[in-house]
C-alpha cells in the first residue's frame, strides 16, 4: 500500500465512512437517490423534447442543465455504490483521472449554463417585447457551445497537470471519489503548481460567473419592483426564485471546496461539500425547476394521458 520508491498505479478509495454497519443502509439510500436523480433529469429532458410548448430558450437551457446533472451524478455515484458493497475498493490511475475529468466537465458546464439561464430570465423580464429577437436560436446555440467548450477545456488543464505528479507515498484517497485535492496530499511530487492552477481557474470562473448572475438578478429585481400588477410581480419572483435557490446551493458548496480550501476545512467537511454538489444538487434540480412549474406539470399531465 505504501512505499518510498514504488510508483503507485492504483488507488484505494476510503469512501464516506468506514463503519461496516452503515454500508448496506447507505447503499440503499444512495441507490434510491441515484435512480431518482436519473429518472428526474432524463425524464425532464424527454418531457422538454416531447412537448412543443417547452421548445423555448428557458427550457432548452433547463434540458441541458439536466444533462449536466446526470453527467455529474453518473461520474461519481456508481463507484460509490460499489464501494458500499466492498465489490471494488481499488481504482486504477487512468480510471481515477477519467472520473475526475467527467465530474469537472459536468460541473463546469453547469456553471455556465446557470449564467445563460440568468441572462435568459433577465431578457424575459426586463425586455419582454424583445425577448424572441434577443434570445434567438443563434444566441442560444452560441451560449450552449461556450458552456460545453469551457466545460471540455477546464478539466483538460487539471487532468493534464496530474500527469506531472508521481504517487509513491500512499495509494489511499480519503474520499468517496477521485477528487483532485486529496490526490495532491498523497503525491510525492510538489503539487504547488497544480493547486495554484486549480485555485486560479476555480476562483476566476466562479467569481466572474457569480458576479454576472448577481448583476442580472439585481436588474431583474429593480424591474420587478416597477411592475404594478401584484399577480405579475409574484409570477416574476417565482420564475427566478427556483433558479436563485439552485445557484446558491451549487456555488456555495463549490466556493467552500475550491476557492476557500486554504482556510482549512476538515476532511469530513470536504466530503460533505462534495456530497452536495455531486449527489444532492443533481437530485434536487429537476424537482426545484419543475414541481411548481405549471408548464412542466401541464406537459407531464398531457404525456400521462397519452
Amino acid at each position: 500500500m505504501e512505499g518510498n520508491h514504488t510508483l503507485v498505479t492504483e488507488f484505494f478509495l476510503k469512501g464516506i465512512t468506514d463503519r461496516p454497519d452503515l454500508q448496506v443502509p447507505l447503499f440503499l439510500v444512495f441507490f434510491l437517490i441515484y435512480v431518482t436523480t436519473m429518472v428526474g433529469n432524463l425524464g425532464l429532458i424527454f418531457l422538454i423534447w416531447k412537448d412543443p410548448n417547452l421548445h423555448t430558450p428557458m427550457y432548452l437551457f433547463l434540458g441541458h442543465l439536466a444533462f449536466a446533472d446526470a453527467c455529474i451524478s453518473s461520474s461519481v455515484t456508481p463507484k460509490t455504490l460499489m464501494k458500499f458493497l466492498n465489490k471494488n475498493d481499488m481504482i486504477v490511475q487512468g480510471e481515477c483521472f477519467a472520473q475526475y475529468y467527467f465530474f469537472c466537465y459536468g460541473a463546469t458546464t453547469e456553471i455556465f449554463l446557470l449564467v445563460a439561464m440568468a441572462y435568459d430570465r433577465y431578457v424575459a423580464i426586463c425586455n419582454p417585447l424583445l425577448y424572441l429577437v434577443v434570445m434567438s436560436n443563434r444566441l442560444c446555440i452560441l451560449l450552449l457551445s461556450v458552456s460545453y467548450l469551457i466545460g471540455f477545456l477546464n478539466p483538460i488543464i487539471h487532468v493534464g497537470l496530474l500527469f506531472r505528479l508521481t504517487f509513491c507515498r500512499s495509494n489511499i484517497i480519503d474520499h468517496f471519489y477521485c477528487e483532485i485535492l486529496p490526490l495532491y496530499t498523497i503525491s510525492c511530487t510538489d503539487p504547488s503548481l497544480n493547486a495554484l492552477v486549480v485555485f486560479i481557474c476555480a476562483s476566476s470562473i466562479q467569481i466572474s460567473t457569480s458576479v454576472t448572475i448577481v448583476v442580472s438578478y439585481a436588474r431583474i429585481l429593480f424591474a420587478v419592483m416597477k411592475i404594478k400588477s401584484s399577480k405579475s410581480r409574484r409570477k416574476a419572483f417565482f420564475t427566478c426564485s427556483a433558479h436563485l435557490f439552485s445557484v446558491s446551493l451549487f456555488y456555495g458548496t463549490l466556493l467552500f471546496m475550491y476557492v476557500s480550501h486554504g482556510s482549512g476545512p476538515g476532511k469530513q467537511q470536504n466530503k460533505l461539500y462534495s456530497l452536495f454538489y455531486t449527489i444532492v444538487i443533481p437530485l434536487l434540480n429537476p424537482f426545484i425547476y419543475s414541481l411548481r412549474n405549471q408548464e412542466v406539470l401541464g406537459a407531464l399531465r398531457k404525456l400521462i394521458k397519452l
